[in-house]
């Protein structure tokens, strides 16, 4: 068969066509200026590969063009090697004078990347025409970054032979973090917090704190041993009525009532709602309209102590899990710092930033005598037992050990009383046995 041609102008080169001529005139131009400058060199060696039984060099770079070489006096090198990791290295290269710290680890940064290709370093002998092929130390090759004096050298505050950094140094490093980088409001908390801590170690707050006078009459010395014993609030065991039996000028002491009428304006002002109270106070506003002047008072002091105690141990239960998970137990109204002072005083031991199981002890117990105040005491436990996440049976041992006794009423749910004179469990158990 005949072919056919068509006549006419040649076809346009294509774009591809254009690039590698382009790529193809720089490789020439670069060949011919690297021939122009030297002339290649032809060396034969003898080429060796050290297994893994040698010794593997520790291989690092400067990333900030930085000269060892150009120094007067050359730096020096130090090698950290974790005691139980024994992968995680550190180089530090000090430089001479009052240089910083180059460092590199190869457990973080650019080293722990995955790695996809093997390194190896070459040292190559001309004289001997030997070249010797070594492989790196697990394979990194560490970025020496600088760490200046004021950060603290790196291998003093992170190194590879301390399995952790202490306490202190672990809060003024998130302190520090907060101030640089922190918003505005995590700035002020964290100010607050540091301040408020300051003042519960200090030992002169103790003297300030006004916790009320005692007002337990002269018959109740003869229990005063056995009161100081039992892990709840202040009372008199000698008292003829319920509402004297625990003191409540010593639960809410005077000085901090003042701090504790913010509920009376949220309720007023509808924005009640949106403020995160509790089931127990939530059921219970409503009769803030009820009543009037000291009434109206005495029952905002104690609704609000309620929500400030339910927060400190919605904190404390937080602080034991997952932040995330406890959002909504510590999501409540702020606590004012005079009581939030107080609280810490406490119920937080000095030295220590969490409740230890008797304090938490005692600050259910605080909460469940407030509820009984707030029911005229009689209380149902349901309320409650929502607050605290927990169910009756779980409550039944503090309100025994408060002196409560429960009673059943016809088609409605028990409700918790609070005879007078108290009448602690082990009181009753011996009455009992004397009986027999």
């Amino acid at each position: 068969m005949a072919s056919h041609q068509t006549l006419g102008a040649s076809p346009a080169p294509s774009s591809s066509s254009k690039k590698k001529k382009k790529h193809s005139k720089k490789r020439r131009a670069i060949e011919e200026a690297v021939g122009a400058s030297s002339d290649p060199v032809d060396v034969t060696v003898d080429a060796s590969f050290a297994g893994a039984a040698a010794p593997a060099p520790v291989v690092g770079y400067f990333p900030t063009g930085y000269d060892p070489l150009a120094a007067q006096e050359p730096p020096s090198a130090r090698l950290f090697r974790h005691e139980k990791h024994h992968n995680r290295v550190e180089l530090v290269v000090s430089a001479p004078g009052k240089g910083p710290d180059f460092v590199g680890r190869s457990y973080a940064g650019e080293a722990a990347a995955p790695q996809l290709c093997g390194y190896a370093l070459g040292v190559l002998d001309k004289a001997s025409g030997t070249l010797r092929i070594v492989p790196i130390a697990s394979n990194k090759i560490l970025r020496l970054e600088p760490h200046f004096e004021v950060q603290q050298p790196a291998h003093s505050q992170q190194s590879a032979l301390e399995a952790g950094s202490s306490k202190a140094d672990t809060e003024f490093d998130r302190r520090e973090l907060t101030l640089a980088f922190g918003t505005k409001n995590d700035r002020a908390k964290d100010e607050r917090w540091r301040s408020l801590k300051e003042q519960r170690e200090d030992p002169s707050a103790y003297q300030d704190l006004d916790l009320g006078e005692s007002r337990i009459t002269s018959d109740a010395t003869d229990s005063q041993a056995s009161m100081d014993v039992r892990n709840i609030p202040p009372y008199n065991p000698a008292a003829d009525t319920s509402e004297k039996a625990y003191l409540f000028d010593e639960i809410i002491p005077k000085n901090i009532r003042m701090h504790l009428l913010d509920i009376v304006g949220h309720f007023k002002s509808g924005e009640f709602a949106s403020k995160g109270y509790g089931s127990f106070v939530s059921n219970r506003v409503n009769r803030l309209n009820e009543l009037q002047g000291e009434d109206q008072q005495r029952l905002a002091w104690i609704l609000s102590y309620i929500t400030h105690l339910l927060t400190l141990l919605a904190r404390n239960n937080s602080s034991k899990h997952k932040r995330k998970e406890n959002e909504q137990a510590t999501h409540g109204p702020m606590i004012p710092e005079a009581v939030h002072r107080m609280l810490l005083l406490m119920f937080i031991e000095p030295g220590s930033s969490a409740l230890s199981s008797e304090k938490q002890e005692l600050l259910i117990n605080y909460i469940l005598v407030l509820t009984l105040f707030a029911d005229d005491f009689r209380s149902e436990t349901k309320d409650i037992c929502a607050d605290l996440k927990m169910t009756h049976g779980m409550l039944k041992p503090y309100y025994d050990q408060l002196g409560c006794k429960s009673v059943a009423v016809s088609f409605k749910p028990s409700v918790m009383t609070l005879p007078a004179p108290i009448k602690f469990p082990s009181e009753v158990t011996k009455r009992r046995r004397q009986q027999r």
